[in-house]
């Protein structure tokens, strides 16, 4: 059975370096998991590896598409599936790299997708959100209503599994019991990055200002100019934050936090994502220090193992 390891957590937690140390280590190649990285063009904004880090080890799935493309889970999917094929008929190992949950999902859970089918981060928000209010009655009174026939599936005293069904159920239009193949078509390690709050959000800031000082705003300018034309580039954060500073509603400063506090309430979501949802092991980097020996005494065994 082929094996893939992926690198998952929130944004600015150190992800690209380790998957980069890894992949040179293991004899791999890096498959970006990033809804945003496959756009050319959209470098800085969406925290892209160098050019020379790039050039170190092959990557994949990174500027394949042009702005005014749009880009599905379900283009995701077919694309890393065979692309893992390929690497493992070259006996090589695929690093998966990213945040976007939904992306990575789609591979561990083997998801029959069918047609268009994309991550939408407010439906996630508002799930949660009908949990803290209604906690888990509410979400199987959505589910009963919308998806009855998953009910039969899944353990309706886990709110993580009650929540990925109505989530597939309207990204596909299609029951999750229609989603799964039934094959296990390949083994994943899942290794989670992640830091204490304050440390990670410190990071975030930092990050921000850095990509500014990189010339983001020359970057955003001809996307804000486009717009029209692009479906879902312009949707980015750290790119739609700064439309109201070229518009003259709002000053510099002010998006630029607002880019930080979108930043952060997204990194929120990608640990509460894959920590209920996903099989990931986890690493503090701050509690941590030798995590990456750690992780590579793991990928070791992982690589070396028996399949089942």
């Amino acid at each position: 059975m082929k094996k893939v390891i992926a690198v998952v957590g929130p944004t600015a937690v150190g992800k690209s370096a380790l998957g980069l140390k890894l992949a040179q280590k293991f004899n791999g190649e890096i498959i970006s998991g990033d809804s945003m990285q496959i756009y050319r063009g959209l470098d800085i904004g969406t925290a892209k590896d160098s050019k020379e880090e790039l050039s170190q080890v092959p990557h994949h799935l990174v500027d394949i598409s042009d702005v005014t493309d749009r880009y599905t889970v379900k283009d995701f999917q077919s694309k890393a599936i065979q692309i893992i094929d390929n690497l493992s008929q070259e006996n090589k190992n695929s690093f998966v790299v990213g945040g976007t949950g939904f992306y990575l999902n789609s591979l561990v859970e083997n998801m029959n997708l069918g047609g268009v089918a994309e991550g939408n981060d407010e439906l996630r928000k508002e799930l949660l959100d009908v949990e803290n209010k209604s906690g888990i009655n509410g979400l199987i009174e959505i589910l009963k209503n919308e998806d009855p026939q998953s009910m039969e599936l899944i353990d309706l005293a886990n709110p993580r599994r009650i929540i990925r069904a109505i989530e597939i159920h309207r990204i596909t239009g299609e029951s999750m019991s229609n989603q799964r193949d039934g094959n296990k078509w390949a083994k994943f390690y899942l290794i989670g990055l992640t830091d204490d709050r304050a440390k990670l959000y410190d990071r975030i800031n930092k990050r921000v200002d850095k990509m500014v000082d990189m010339g983001l705003l020359d970057e955003v300018r001809p996307i804000y100019d486009n717009r029209d034309q692009i479906p879902q580039a312009k949707n980015g954060i750290g790119y739609k934050e700064l439309f109201p500073y070229f518009e003259g509603e709002a000053d510099l400063k002010s998006c630029l936090e607002e880019i930080k506090k979108n930043s952060r309430h997204f990194a929120k979501r990608q640990l509460t994502y894959f920590r209920n949802q996903m099989d990931v092991d986890w690493y503090n980097i701050s509690d941590e220090p030798d995590y990456q020996s750690k992780i590579e005494s793991k990928i070791t065994n992982f690589l070396g193992g028996y399949d089942e």
